[in-house]
C-alpha cells in the first residue's frame, strides 16, 4: 500500500460508540411502513390500526426501548401515539436534520439510515406539545383554516358585486362589514332602489351618501344573482361553524384555568381594539390568567390571534427553550448563516412554515404602523433596508419580549433587557462622537458648555 513520505498506514478502523442498542427506525408512508430493527432487518408493514399494534408487538419481540420516525406530512402522528401508548421512547426527526447516504434512495435505505443514527445517538427530537396544548392547536388550526374558506367567498361576492356594476367595495372598507351585509341581504331579498340601499349604510361611513347612491346603482342580472345568493349563504354558514368552533376553544381554556376564576374585571389595554377574525371571547383574559399574570397584549401590534396562537402551537410555558434566543431560531428569526472559506456566502433566515412565525411576523407588521418604540424602530430599519427586513427584525424583537415577559413574570418593556439597553447606549454615544467630530468642538467648549 503506497503512503505519502512521513504517514504511516493503519490497519486499524474506526469504531462508533453505540449509545442506543435498542433502537429502531421507521420509514413512514401513505400505504406502508417500513421497520428497521437492526441493519439486517427490515420488514414493511400496513398502516390500518391492526397494522400499527403489529408494528408495536414486532418493535416488542426484538427488545426495542427507542424508536426514530421521520415528520413526514401528517402520517406519523397515528404511529407516534400508538408507540407512545405502548412505551416506547419515540423520537420525532425534522426531516431537515437527515442527509441520507450515498446511492439508490429507497424506503428500506431511509429505514436503516435511521436506525442507524438512533443507535449513535446523533438524533435530536422534535418538540410536541401535552394533551391540552394539541387539543387546543387542533381547533385553532381548524378555525383558522374556516376563516381562510369564508375569505374566498368574500373575494367571489366582490366579484359578483362588481359584474353587476355594484362598486360597494369603493364606498366601504369591508363589504361584509355591518353595513355591507344588510346591504346585501337586501339585493337578495329583491331591493333594487339605490336610495333605501343607500339608507341601510351606517351613517358613520366616510363617503358621501352621493357617493354611496351611485356606488349601489348597477345592473342586476339573474345569474349573478343566483351566485350571489350561493356565495353568501357559504359564508353565513362557514362563520356559523367558526362561532360553534369558538365555543369549543373557550370551553377547552376554561378547563385549563380550572378551580381558579377568571377575573371578570380584568379588561384589555386601551391601545388594543377588537377585530374582525377575533374570537367571541376574551383571549387576554384567559392568558392572563394562565400566565400567573402576565399581560401579553401590553405588547405593541400582538392582538387575541397572537396569543391564541402561541397559547396552542407552544403553551405559554416556554421553559424548553433555552433561552430567547433559542425560541427566536426555532421561530426561524435567526439568520441561518452558511460559512465557506472563512467567508459568510449567505445568512439569510430559514423559511417556515410555523403558523405562531406567521402570526408574530403580522403582529410585527401591525406594530410598524403604531405610534411606539417598536413601530419607531420597525420604520427606522424599513427605511434603510425595506419593509420585509424590518419585518423579520421586529418579529425576532417580539418573539424575544414575549419570551421575557413568561419566563420572567415581568411587564411590557421595549428594553428588556441589559444587551438591548447597551446597544441603544453605544449608538447614542457613536451618534454624539460624530456630531463633536463634526463641528470640531473641543474638550474645553464641551466642559463649558455642561459647566
Amino acid at each position: 500500500m503506497k503512503t505519502k513520505k512521513g504517514i504511516k498506514p493503519s490497519n486499524t478502523m474506526i469504531s462508533v460508540p453505540v449509545v442506543n442498542p435498542h433502537a429502531a427506525g421507521i420509514d413512514l408512508g401513505s400505504k406502508s411502513h417500513f421497520v428497521c430493527v437492526a441493519q439486517d432487518n427490515v420488514k414493511e408493514f400496513g398502516v390500518f390500526t391492526t397494522d400499527l399494534h403489529v408494528i408495536a408487538h414486532h418493535l416488542q419481540d426484538h427488545q426495542v426501548l427507542t424508536v426514530a420516525i421521520e415528520s413526514t406530512g401528517f402520517y406519523w402522528r397515528p404511529l407516534y401515539l400508538m408507540l407512545l401508548d405502548y412505551g416506547f421512547e419515540v423520537t420525532l426527526v425534522n426531516a431537515r436534520h437527515l442527509k441520507n447516504v450515498k446511492g439508490h434512495k429507497t424506503d428500506v435505505v431511509d429505514s436503516k439510515w435511521l436506525q442507524f443514527l438512533q443507535s449513535i445517538g446523533l438524533l435530536s427530537n422534535s418538540f410536541q406539545p401535552d394533551a391540552f396544548t394539541h387539543e387546543l392547536r387542533v381547533l385553532t388550526r381548524h378555525r383558522k383554516s374556516l376563516i381562510e374558506d369564508a375569505s374566498r367567498f368574500i373575494a367571489k361576492m366582490n366579484k359578483i358585486l362588481v359584474l353587476m356594476n355594484i362598486q360597494l367595495h369603493v364606498v366601504l372598507r369591508d363589504i361584509t362589514g355591518q353595513s355591507g351585509l344588510k346591504v346585501i341581504e337586501a339585493i337578495l331579498k329583491g331591493e333594487r332602489d339605490a336610495k333605501k340601499l343607500t339608507a341601510l349604510v351606517s351613517v358613520r361611513v366616510k363617503a358621501t351618501r352621493e357617493n354611496i347612491e351611485k356606488a349601489l346603482t348597477g345592473d342586476f342580472r339573474k345569474e349573478y344573482l343566483f351566485e350571489l345568493s350561493q356565495c353568501y349563504q357559504l359564508y353565513m354558514v362557514y362563520w356559523q361553524k367558526i362561532e360553534e368552533t369558538d365555543i369549543q376553544i373557550e370551553e377547552l381554556l376554561k378547563l385549563s384555568v380550572g378551580q381558579t376564576p377568571v377575573n371578570n374585571k380584568y379588561k384589555s389595554p386601551k391601545n388594543k381594539q377588537y377585530q374582525k377574525n377575533d374570537p367571541n371571547f376574551n383571549v387576554g383574559r384567559y392568558a392572563y390568567q394562565m400566565s400567573g399574570g402576565v399581560e401579553l397584549l401590553a405588547i405593541n401590534g400582538v392582538g387575541s390571534a397572537t396569543i391564541l396562537t402561541l397559547i396552542s402551537e407552544t403553551g405559554l410555558d416556554l421553559s424548553m427553550f433555552k433561552t430567547a434566543k433559542h425560541f427566536a431560531s426555532w421561530l426561524g428569526f435567526a439568520p441561518n448563516r452558511k460559512i465557506t472559506g472563512g467567508k459568510v456566502i449567505s445568512s439569510h433566515t430559514r423559511k417556515k412554515t410555523n403558523p405562531l412565525a406567521k402570526v408574530i411576523r403580522d403582529a410585527a407588521n401591525a406594530a410598524g404602523n403604531s405610534k411606539s418604540r417598536l413601530g419607531d424602530f420597525f420604520r427606522h430599519l424599513a427605511f434603510r433596508k425595506g419593509r420585509m427586513v424590518a419585518i423579520g427584525a421586529t418579529s425576532r424583537k417580539i418573539a424575544v419580549i414575549i419570551y421575557k415577559m413568561l419566563m420572567e413574570g415581568n411587564e411590557f418593556s421595549y428594553e428588556y433587557d441589559e444587551q438591548e439597553t447597551q446597544h441603544v447606549r453605544n449608538n447614542k454615544i457613536k451618534n454624539i462622537v460624530k456630531t463633536l467630530k463634526k463641528y470640531s468642538i473641543s474638550k474645553n467648549e464641551l466642559e463649558l458648555a455642561l459647566g
